[in-house]
């Protein structure tokens, strides 16, 4: 505790540029004893208060730290944003021998791997926090956040964002430990989390372009993240880079063999429909080839997520187009970046022709363009937000580039240029532009993305819950058939194939479904993947413990 009282008595001392003694957000206090934060690491040890008296209620910096108290580990984080004058920070909550301390953060889940993300570029201020929460609604995990303000060695820093990092957790990416002896059979299959980033950690390549021409120098970089680059075994490695480079084989046969392709047993389609959408419907810039994450749990598929680093997104940026509100931002890096050494892997681009995946798009956007998507929904939450920030931006506009005036400084490196349709004055300007290209780009994708097909709705039985089995299409099939579901509301789904004497030969699909319409692709393989007989099989689908079936017709 007398860490604590020491940088307690710095910030009653020294307020900086602003006169600073209470917020109606949580105040962060952070003493590294007179240490500068070294821009390229190594983390240096530092203490940390967290003041928060409950949500309607006023903190004060002269209030006991009563979220935290207690040492920290923190540096610099971001590639070209550790050059921005207002700095972003990682940082390791700690016990006092420097052993990791698992806690809660201002009521976020309890670890010790945290990130106090500074909103610079973007000066509405809310970009990443609102599409962190829109992924969360949809039913996948992104870092929860919570607007706070930072006083660093007793100068005020302004506003910041409280932020999980991306780990493997039970509360943030939920799959299973991947311990050093997990090495074969279905335990070196999971769990894993890999990012398509700048280089950093240790990696392997793709073995296709991202485009057709280009050099070897730009083929997509998967880097390990979880394990760590340091942790993981050499099988460890050879199993994840395997599996990654058959789904890029088995995908390319459908650009470069014009043969049908399964690359969905290799990925969860649901999942990467789900990030196709948050990142065109932000057009983020980075979102498909810079801080994009993947996983994959013992024994399942690969997943797209989660989501991260949306500041360059919703018209907020001017370089490959991203401002423009009617192009696939996909299209824009073909079309303006083919120049640039990070591009989406070339597998967006089939997925994105894909019929499958345009099915599982078009039946997705139904669901969400009435709900979570509405632009009525997201003013909702951006009117929220800003409502939150009222009294703390006018203190942080005070001492960093406020909406209207010059672009944002940095002290080093490149700097991203501004969008040129932004014509900002005020912060209330800013606000508006972000509804304003938020509500003509729903429209534009809503127009691009086609109706889901409508002709089976009426043929599904549905029943007291809710759910509705649709039956499937083709039927009779040769090739796959989809078998397609509706789900009253959240729940586990179990999807089994029997043959026409009642005999399991197939578990589908056994997960968690959100509400809405889903459908599994069966190929007419069973659990040992071999083709079956022609003839007539079921799907016995089992919900909240009551149960369907329909009846599927095979043809070799």
């Amino acid at each position: 505790m007398r860490l604590y009282f020491l940088f307690m008595s710095m910030v009653l001392i020294v307020f900086g540029q602003v006169e600073f003694t209470s917020s109606d957000l949580p105040i962060v206090v952070i003493n590294t004893q007179g240490e500068n934060i070294p821009p390229d690491n190594p983390r240096i040890v530092a203490a940390m208060g967290i003041i928060d008296n409950g949500r309607g209620k006023r903190n004060s910096i002269t209030d006991i730290a009563n979220d935290y108290s207690g040492n920290i580990a923190i540096e610099i984080r971001g590639s070209s944003s550790a050059g921005w004058l207002k700095k972003s920070y990682a940082f390791e909550t700690q016990n006092g021998d420097g052993s990791n301390r698992n806690v809660s953060l201002l009521g976020l889940p309890a670890e010790n791997d945290w990130i106090l993300y500074a909103p610079y570029y973007d000066r509405s201020l809310i970009r990443n926090v609102l599409i962190y929460s829109l992924s969360r609604q949809m039913g996948r995990y992104a870092s929860r956040t919570r607007f706070c303000e930072l006083v660093l060695n007793g100068t005020y820093q302004g506003i910041y964002v409280l932020m999980e990092k991306i780990k493997r957790d039970k509360n943030r990416v939920n799959i299973k430990v991947l311990n050093p002896d997990d090495i074969s059979g279905d335990a070196v299959t999971g769990g894993y989390i890999i990012k398509i980033d700048k280089p950093g950690d240790e990696y392997f390549t793709s073995n296709y372009a991202p485009y057709r021409g280009a050099n070897q120098s730009q083929y997509n970089r998967y880097q390990y993240h979880y394990p760590k680059d340091d942790e993981i075994t050499t099988e460890q490695k050879r199993y994840i880079s395997t599996y990654i480079h058959r789904f890029e084989d088995e995908i390319a046969r459908a650009r470069y063999a014009d043969l049908e392709s399964e690359y969905d047993t290799y990925i969860d389609i649901e999942s990467f429909v789900d990030h196709f959408i948050l990142n065109e419907i932000s057009k983020n810039v980075d979102g498909f080839r810079l801080s994009s994450f993947f996983y994959k749990d013992r024994g399942g598929k690969l997943y797209a997520g989660p989501i991260w680093d949306f500041n360059f997104s919703f018209g907020n940026v001017g370089y490959y187009n991203a401002w423009d509100s009617e192009t696939w931002q996909l299209d824009d890096y073909l079309n303006f970046a083919l120049g640039d050494q990070w591009l989406a892997p070339f597998w967006w681009y089939i997925l994105k022709e894909d019929s499958t995946f345009i099915y599982a798009l078009s039946r997705r956007w139904d669901n969400l363009k009435s709900t979570i998507l509405n632009p009525e929904h997201i003013e909702a939450m951006i009117d929220a937000m800003v409502d939150s920030l009222a009294e703390a931006r006018e203190r942080n506009f005070e001492i960093w580039v406020g909406p209207g005036e010059e672009k944002p400084r940095n002290d080093r490196g490149w700097f991203p240029p501004a969008s040129p349709i932004m014509h900002i004055h005020s912060y209330d300007d800013e606000i508006l532009f972000l509804k304003n290209w938020y509500r003509a780009r729903f429209q534009w994708m809503n127009s691009m993305i086609p109706d889901p097909p409508g002709y089976r709705l009426n043929t599904g039985r549905t029943n007291p819950e809710g759910f509705i089995l649709m039956g499937n299409y083709p039927n009779p099939f040769n090739r796959h058939t989809i078998i397609e579901f509706k789900v009253p509301e959240d729940g586990r789904v179990q999807l089994i194939i029997y043959d026409i004497l009642g005999k399991p030969i197939l578990t589908l699909a056994d997960k968690y479904y959100y509400t809405g319409f889903h459908f599994e692709r069966w190929d007419g393989s069973d659990s040992q993947h071999r083709q079956v007989a022609s003839g007539i099989y079921l799907v016995r689908v089992i919900y909240k413990n009551r149960q369907f079936t329909h009846k599927l017709i095979y043809i070799k």
